[in-house]
């Protein structure tokens, strides 16, 4: 009995602290309360802060050190790499004929040892990126399409831009911009120049379009899915070069070859890469071949292409074609196709005026 009083009298107490605790706020002045969640609002702020900074150098990349925009790669170890990096390394070891190796604990990577690692792709992607228009923060996940789309401070042009109007500005300044234009002001005289080469490129693009087209009218057209193996020269600094195996088209034997960074004497020293071929003719010409040939993405091949057509007249006396653009858009393109065993590609060639 004596318990249940003490317990009784515990809970009055306990109650009227709080009812005085609470009359206690209820009377406090505006001002303090403000204060008071001003500042709990500011420290939980920092708290937010250094926690993303915090977590910004834990699943930062170890090589370029910086947040990963898009593949997250680990090595055994479980040190991160983001995938222009990790594409990077394989590519260096592959030029200098060495084993890849973690930057941080020389464990060996590759594209079979190395793994993707997702749960750090989805933290990073809800870390807060800054907007580099309008300077605010914004999931990263979100942060390109508000740049693209929703950034009133994002650089644009002027709807005259296509008949000369150079301008460029933010957003919110385009509509009171072209209100002023005089472009749509000028006479037929002055814009016949600016239509003038909208006209040059566009037949630039048209003779494309119309040359692949004319190629694949051709009769006598092939195609063959070519592989470009890795070899090495037997000069004193033995560089990478690829080539296919012999591959038979309008009865002949061809083979194509292919450097990087050609005219380079050590290709390791450069981050800026290309790669160039060739197409070699193997058999004896009888008569002269004329070839048009083009260089696609082959279909167990992730390589983006922008394709060019070329054309080289063989001959007994002339068998290899110029070293010509292999058709990559840049240079992360490259070392993303260096990284791999092998270059999977479609060869894409006619013959013309050929005594066959």
């Amino acid at each position: 009995m004596a318990d249940v009083n003490l317990a009784s009298s515990s809970d009055v107490v306990i109650e009227s602290r709080e009812s005085i605790e609470t009359g206690n706020e209820a009377f406090e002045p505006a001002f303090k309360k403000q204060r008071k969640e001003e500042s709990n609002a500011e420290k939980t702020k920092n708290a937010d802060e250094r926690l993303e900074t915090r977590l910004g150098g834990i699943l930062c990349c170890s090589v370029c050190l910086d947040l990963p925009s898009s593949a997250v790669y680990q090595c055994s170890n479980g040190h991160l790499s983001c995938v222009g990096c990790f594409n990077h390394l394989l590519a260096d070891a592959r030029m200098r004929d060495e084993t890849a190796t973690c930057p941080n604990c020389r464990t060996e990577i590759s594209k079979t040892l190395s793994s993707r690692n997702l749960a750090v792709e989805k933290a990073v992607s809800e870390l807060p990126a800054q907007c580099r228009y309008c300077s605010n923060e914004y999931s990263r996940n979100t942060v390109e399409k508000h740049e693209k789309e929703l950034c009133e401070e994002r650089t644009t042009m002027c709807k005259f831009s296509r008949i000369g109007c150079q301008w460029r500005g933010p957003f919110h300044e385009v509509v009171v911009h072209e209100s002023v234009c005089v472009h749509p002001h000028r006479s037929g005289g002055e814009l016949m120049e600016y239509l003038l080469n909208m006209d040059g490129n566009h037949q630039e693009e048209k003779k494309l379009y119309g040359t692949l087209f004319d190629l694949l009218s051709f009769e006598k057209i092939a195609f063959s899915d070519v592989q470009l193996k890795p070899y090495r020269t037997d000069e004193f600094i033995h560089k990478l070069y690829y080539e296919t195996s012999r591959f038979y088209a309008f009865s002949h034997q061809w083979v194509i070859k292919a450097r990087i960074n050609a005219d380079q004497k050590d290709p390791t020293q450069s981050s800026e890469r290309g790669i160039s071929y060739q197409l070699i003719l193997k058999s004896k010409a009888t008569s002269p071949i004329t070839l048009y040939f083009l260089m696609l993405r082959g279909p167990f091949g992730e390589m983006q292409v922008q394709p060019k057509i070329y054309h080289f007249e063989f001959s007994e006396s002339n068998c290899e074609s110029p070293l010509v653009a292999f058709p990559l858009t840049d240079s992360a393109e490259c070392n993303k196709v260096l990284s791999g065993k092998a270059i999977n590609c479609r060869f894409v060639y006619n013959a013309i005026d050929m005594g066959l």
